[in-house]
């Protein structure tokens, strides 16, 4: 499984790209960036060369007041400023062959909307721990990679490749066509995470614990899997169950 995580060097944390021309640029350069502000009604002769160059990509950008770009850099910013990635984002398109061509069944972890950074960090910890494969997290409302995921993490964002991917549900649709059942695990069923049998291809989705996840997704899960609970709390940090759901998996898959 080492030949699936090719180490990306460690960047430093908090790098900003700014100014208009300078970000079109560390776009075509194919930086990985992990998300763009921009000032809100911004215009310019080259705004619309920006613009389209973002269509393209898979970068959240965020419309802001100026204030908050005058809080993030005290430079000439001229409306625009971009977060380098502290990681390198991979492509699960690319990483399913591989799993495969060395003999081993994918285990993904697919985050719908966890938008915490310890979360994140924690998750991640986890899932380097019970050998999943990769992660995948949406474009948008999803966790920075930041200083904070990374140190909560204990490293684990640097080794485990984390996939950034425009839309989720057509993310999982590629999954099942390459074998990989969906299984959701939520609180809106009546089958225990037992019941999915985990020794096949299986793609595990964890949504926020606010809304849960989407129902697009849900819609089209091949399983539906709940944690048991009992006593007065209801529900588990997010993290926390992840690391339950992932047990379960490598138990049944034998893996010492």
């Amino acid at each position: 499984m080492e030949n699936f995580r090719r180490s990306p060097r460690p960047k430093e944390n908090n790098e900003f790209v700014f100014g208009i021309r300078a970000v079109i640029e560390a776009i075509k350069a194919g930086k990985d960036i992990e998300s763009i502000y921009m000032q809100r009604g911004l215009t310019g002769e080259i705004i619309p060369e920006l613009k389209g160059l973002l269509r393209d990509t898979d970068i959240p950008v965020h419309n802001v007041p100026v204030e908050k770009l005058n809080r993030m850099t005290q430079k000439n910013h001229q409306g625009v400023v971009a977060v380098i990635s502290a990681i390198t984002f991979q492509k699960i398109e690319d990483i399913i062959p591989l799993i495969y061509e060395k003999g081993e069944v994918p285990l993904i972890l697919i985050l719908d909307g966890i938008t915490d950074v310890r979360n994140m960090g924690a998750i991640a910890r986890t899932a380097a721990c019970t050998g999943v494969h990769a992660i995948v997290v949406p474009a948008k409302n999803s966790a920075q990679i930041n200083a904070d995921a990374i140190k909560t993490s204990a490293g684990a964002l640097f080794t485990i490749p984390v996939c950034r991917q425009q839309n989720l549900h057509k993310t999982a649709l590629f999954l099942q066509e390459c074998g990989l059942q969906i299984v959701a695990c939520t609180e809106k069923t009546n089958d225990l995470i037992y019941a999915p049998d985990y020794t096949a291809p299986t793609a595990i989705v964890m949504g926020a614990e606010d809304e849960g996840i989407s129902n697009d997704i849900m819609r089209m899960a091949n399983h539906l899997a709940k944690i048991p609970m009992f006593g007065e709390i209801g529900s588990l940090n997010v993290s926390v169950s992840t690391g339950v759901i992932l047990y379960e998996a490598i138990r049944q898959r034998g893996t010492n």
